[in-house]
C-alpha cells in the first residue's frame, strides 16, 4: 500500500464488495427457487467472479496493488463474517431442549461425528498415502475426515415441518442430535487443528483444550448473571446485541490467541453463553442483519473465489466422487446404525441417517480453517461444494420417500 492514494483502494473495495454483494444475493436467491441451499448459489457466484481481471488471482499473488489490498480487505471481511455465522448458530441453540434432548441424541451425534471422521480419514489414505501417524500427510487426511463431521439440519427440518413430523420423536432426536453433532464436531476440528499445528504434545494440546472450556463456563456464567440481570431492567435494548457482539468477539480472541484454540469455536460457545437469556432470538435477529447482509455473502463468495477450477485433474474428479459417497454414507452408517441399537426400527434408523445427511456451512467453516491452517489446498473446497449441492438435493427426495407411508388398498368382498 506504500506510495499508493488510498482513495484508489477505498474505490476498488467499494467496487469489489458491491459486486460480491450483488452477485451472491442474485445466484443465492435464483439457488433457492430451484431447491437447493442459498449458500450453494453464492459459491456459485464467487467462481463466476474469478473471471473479472481483479478477482483472477484472489487468494493468490497478485501483481496489482491495489486488486491485492482489496482482496485482502475482502479476505478479512470473510473471517469476521464466518465468527458472526458461528455466533448467531450459538445463539440459536436451545440449550435446555439440549440438555434434555438425552442419551439417545448425544450417542447418535457422537456415532455421526466418528465414523465420518474415520470413514473419510481412511478413504483419504487411499488417495494421499499413509506415512505414519503424526505426520502433515496423516493430519491433512485426519482434517478430512474431520469436514465430513459437520451436519446442517435446515432442510432436514423443512422435510420434517411439511410432513408434520418436527415433534415426533423422530423429529426430535433428528433435531436434538444435529445440534449435538455440531459441539462435537466443533471440539474434533479443536483438537484436530491444535495437535497438527505442533505447538505443544498430545497432552499439552487437550489440556489446553480442557482449560478453555472450563474458563470458557467460569466467564461464560459471570456475563450470563451481568446479561440476565441488564435484559431484566432494559429489555429489547438495542444496546444489547451490540454488548453480545463484543463478547463474541473477544471470546473469538482469547479463543485463537490464549488457548490456541480456533476463533470460531469462541465465537460459537459465546452464543452458547448468551442463548438462554430471554432476548437471545432478539439479539440473534439483529446479529443476522449484519451477518447475512454484508458479511455472509462475502464469506461464501469468497470459497467460490478461492476455488481455482483451473487445476481440476481426473485425481481430483475421482476424490471428489469419493468424498461424496463415503459424506452421505457415513452419517446414514453411523447415525441410522447406531439407532437401530438404541432400539429404532429399520424405517426410522435410515429416516435418521437420512436427517442428519446434509452437509452446509458448517462444512465450509470447517474447510476454510484447514485452508488458513494449511491442512488442505483451495483445490479441495470443490469436493466440499459438491457433497453439499448433492446431499442437499438428495435428502429432501429420499426424506420425503422415507416419510411416506403406503396405504393398504381397501378390500371389499362382494356379497
Amino acid at each position: 500500500m506504500t506510495g499508493l492514494p488510498n482513495t484508489e483502494i477505498i474505490l476498488q473495495i467499494l467496487l469489489s464488495v458491491g459486486v460480491i454483494l450483488f452477485a451472491a444475493k442474485y445466484l443465492g436467491v435464483l439457488a433457492r427457487k430451484i431447491g437447493i441451499p442459498e449458500v450453494a448459489g453464492m459459491i456459485v457466484a464467487g467462481l463466476l467472479l474469478r473471471f473479472i481481471p481483479w478477482f483472477h488471482n484472489y487468494g493468490g499473488e497478485e501483481p496489482n496493488q491495489i486488486y491485492a489490498s482489496a482482496n485482502q480487505f475482502i479476505s478479512y471481511m470473510s473471517e469476521i463474517g464466518v465468527i458472526l455465522i458461528m455466533f448467531s448458530a450459538g445463539l440459536g441453540t436451545n440449550l435446555k431442549s439440549l440438555i434434555k434432548s438425552g442419551v439417545k441424541s448425544t450417542v447418535i451425534a457422537a456415532c455421526g461425528v466418528i465414523v465420518p471422521l474415520v470413514m473419510g480419514t481412511i478413504m483419504s489414505f487411499f488417495f494421499f498415502g499413509f506415512d505414519g501417524f503424526g505426520t502433515q500427510n496423516f493430519f491433512k487426511c485426519m482434517f478430512i475426515g474431520t469436514i465430513l463431521t459437520a451436519t446442517s439440519v435446515s432442510i432436514t427440518v423443512a422435510v420434517l415441518k411439511e410432513f408434520g413430523k418436527i415433534k415426533s420423536d423422530i423429529g426430535q432426536t433428528i433435531i436434538s442430535a444435529a445440534i449435538i453433532d455440531d459441539v462435537f464436531g466443533i471440539i474434533v476440528l479443536t483438537i484436530v487443528l491444535g495437535v497438527s499445528s505442533g505447538k505443544g504434545g498430545y497432552l499439552m494440546i487437550i489440556l489446553k483444550t480442557l482449560l478453555f472450556f472450563v474458563c470458557a463456563l467460569v466467564v461464560g456464567f459471570l456475563v450470563y448473571k451481568l446479561f440476565n440481570w441488564y435484559d431484566k431492567r432494559h429489555p429489547h435494548s438495542h444496546r444489547i446485541p451490540i454488548y453480545a457482539l463484543g463478547v463474541a468477539l473477544v471470546f473469538a480472541f482469547c479463543a485463537e490467541k490464549f488457548f490456541g484454540i480456533a476463533d470460531i469455536t469462541g465465537a460459537y460457545i459465546a452464543g452458547i453463553v448468551l442463548c438462554n437469556i430471554s432476548d437471545a432470538s432478539y439479539m440473534e435477529s439483529k446479529i443476522d442483519i449484519n451477518a447475512y447482509m454484508l458479511f455472509s455473502p462475502v464469506f461464501f463468495s469468497g470459497i467460490g473465489l478461492k476455488t481455482d477450477l483451473s487445476g481440476m485433474s481426473l485425481d481430483l474428479l475421482w476424490f471428489a466422487i469419493a468424498f461424496v459417497i463415503v459424506g452421505c454414507l457415513s452419517k446414514i452408517i453411523g447415525c441410522g446404525g447406531i439407532s437401530k441399537v438404541l432400539g429404532f426400527n429399520w424405517k426410522e434408523s435410515y429416516q435418521v441417517g437420512l436427517g442428519m445427511m446434509v452437509r452446509g456451512e458448517v462444512a465450509l467453516i470447517v474447510a476454510t480453517k484447514g485452508l488458513s491452517s494449511g491442512l488442505i489446498e483451495p483445490k479441495y473446497f470443490t469436493a466440499v461444494i459438491l457433497l453439499i449441492i448433492t446431499s442437499s438435493m438428495l435428502v429432501p427426495i429420499l426424506l420425503k420417500r422415507a416419510f411416506t407411508e403406503k396405504k393398504a388398498p381397501d378390500l371389499q368382498v362382494e356379497q
